[in-house]
């Protein structure tokens, strides 16, 4: 970051100064110069196999063959061209727009897979099996960060996001296992990432205690409860514990005889749809109603909306308890969608990475969708990468997802801004 001071004669000689913020420039080029020299210059000499459809498909289409020293060069240079008008927009004092960020992103990723890809064993990748898996991975990691937006937007941080899931997982397993129904299921995890969320809103609000601390406390106190309870209880008679029934998916016809999308956004399990109702619902209420009115006013400015007349604290208090109601939903697909048993800490710290979702989605429910979606496709490749045989090191691999949660959040989410009064106790009087 640098700044530059101009004298502006319309304004009578008045001083302004100019603050370049030259962090995703330098971002930019870095990657930009790595992919030249890993992408273009150490691209392997094979074809590389993108496959569209599945044999079974209703429509197959033909794969995508490309050339790897190709498309190596072609990625290349558009990057470079892309963090080299970066650096000419920010030296000129104008900020990077969304959409070339965006476009770079897009060339990377296929630099990277054609690259990597081209240099396994076997140069050959399912592309609809990559992308369905992403939106599989990502669907937790959704209603976690949608958790975030509804708690954060009324001003209290919901660092307990991974104790919501992970109770909701419990509770659904449990449920659903001793009344053989799905649905009682959904409704105990339910209930579950709602009894966490009141914990966490009567120290925070009512008491006063910190946040932050509160909330992790949670996810320790989640982490140890559910885990002893599994071994004490749920491994002994796994039976009648711990054998939920699984939610299958449902198709929606023509939708989802759509090549390449349609299986993957329209062959979903009933947590999956709700998930897409969630997002809706979500941003048409904090933006386009009322209550959404009051809760963005209640995490900006809590004591002008109080001498409104708006009840600051009871707003914060049912939001906390709907964002854990969602992040409790998105815990039920660990044990009724993904697999069918509990596992001990089996989020796997998913509620920390839809933490950093909301952070990248700018605490927007639709920014924090595409966040999710993102990390969720980190967290695939790594496996997808794994089983091709690449000489990658698995170690790297493994960091994968962690490596784009940082640089996502760190590096290219630029300026953003948390609503002013998110993580400040509101005291009346």
């Amino acid at each position: 970051m640098s700044t530059a001071t101009q004298t502006a004669p319309e304004t009578g000689g008045t001083t302004v100064t100019e603050v370049r913020n030259w962090k995703t420039p330098v971002i930019l080029i870095v990657l930009a110069v790595a992919a030249l020299l890993v992408f273009a210059i150490g691209a392997p000499s094979n074809d590389v196999t993108f496959r569209l459809t599945g044999e079974n498909d209703p429509i197959v289409l033909p794969p995508i063959v490309v050339s790897a020293t190709v498309t190596g060069w072609v990625c290349a240079l558009v990057l470079l061209a892309a963090a080299a008008w970066s650096f000419v927009r920010v030296r000129a004092g104008r900020t990077v727009p969304v959409w070339l960020v965006a476009v770079y992103s897009v060339f990377f990723v296929a630099g990277f897979l054609t690259w990597v890809v081209g240099s396994a064993e076997t140069p050959n990748l399912a592309l609809y099996g990559l992308l369905a898996g992403s939106v599989t991975l990502a669907v937790p990691l959704i209603f976690g960060s949608l958790s975030g937006v509804l708690c954060e937007r009324s001003g209290v941080v919901n660092i307990a996001i991974e104790g919501q899931l992970l109770s909701g997982a419990f509770a659904a397993a449990v449920a659903g296992s001793l009344t053989g129904s799905a649905f009682v299921g959904l409704l105990a995890a339910v209930f579950a990432g709602m009894l966490v969320s009141a914990v966490l809103a009567v120290f925070s609000i009512k008491y006063i205690v910190n946040q932050v601390i509160v909330g992790v406390v949670l996810n320790v106190l989640v982490s140890g409860l559910t885990g002893f309870l599994f071994s004490t209880v749920m491994s002994e008679d796994a039976e009648t514990w711990n054998s939920p029934p699984r939610l299958s998916p449902i198709a929606i016809p023509f939708l989802s005889d759509i090549p390449v999308i349609g299986p993957i956004l329209f062959e979903q399990s009933i947590v999956g749809y709700l998930m897409y109702l969630s997002v809706a619902v979500i941003y048409v209420a904090l933006y386009h109603t009322k209550w959404g009115l009051r809760t963005r006013a209640v995490g900006e400015h809590p004591k002008a909306a109080d001498t409104l007349g708006v009840k600051v604290n009871r707003t914060r208090f049912v939001n906390v308890l709907l964002g854990g109601a969602v992040a409790g939903l998105g815990g039920s697909f660990f044990t009724l969608v993904l697999v069918s048993s509990f596992g001990r800490d089996m989020t796997a710290g998913q509620g920390y990475i839809a933490l950093a979702a909301l952070i990248f989605g700018r605490w927007n429910p639709l920014g924090a969708f595409f966040a999710a979606l993102l990390f969720g496709f980190a967290t695939n490749l790594q496996s997808v990468l794994s089983f091709l045989g690449t000489p990658v090191p698995n170690q790297f691999l493994a960091m994968l997802p962690y490596l784009v949660t940082i640089f996502a959040v760190a590096g290219l989410v630029g300026k953003s801004r948390a609503p002013a009064a998110s993580g400040i106790p509101y005291i009346k009087g």
